[in-house]
């Protein structure tokens, strides 16, 4: 096989490789999440745990949450396959910034997003999400 095929094949495994990774971590992340979390958004990482923990978490939260915004972005790219806009709502879903509510619930409110997540969550025996002013 000559190098411009092999790189060829490469970037098709890495493409289907970040793709089905970032599948996972969106179907752990959005099931594991409290159906009230874009209504109240509160979450803490290992409470009780030593500070050290929490403080490693945390970066390593972000981390993530930048590297599934990047992926999302290439995945929202006509012509590439996959959830770019969940994965991009999951990359700031484990950011820390400013404005990250008011994204979120402008990025959930949008009627097929919220269809998704509600049917993801269903499929694995979960509440469905409530938004802010949702009635009760």
């Amino acid at each position: 096989m000559n190098p411009v095929t092999e790189a060829v094949w490469l970037c098709i495994a890495l493409g289907v490789g970040g793709f089905l990774l970032s599948v996972a971590i969106m179907v752990a992340v959005l099931v594991r999440l409290p159906p009230t979390y874009f209504a109240d958004g509160r979450i803490s990482l290992f409470p009780g745990q030593p500070r050290w923990k929490r403080g490693a978490a945390h970066v390593a939260k972000n981390l993530v949450g930048v590297f599934l915004v990047v992926l999302g972005i290439v995945l929202s790219i006509p012509g590439v396959p996959g959830q770019g806009l969940l994965t991009i709502l999951l990359g700031i879903i484990l950011l820390d910034i400013p404005g990250k509510r008011r994204l979120e619930q402008k990025i959930v409110a949008i009627p097929a997003v919220r269809r998704s997540l509600n049917r993801l969550r269903e499929r694995f025996g979960r509440e469905p999400f409530h938004l802010e002013g949702d009635p009760s």
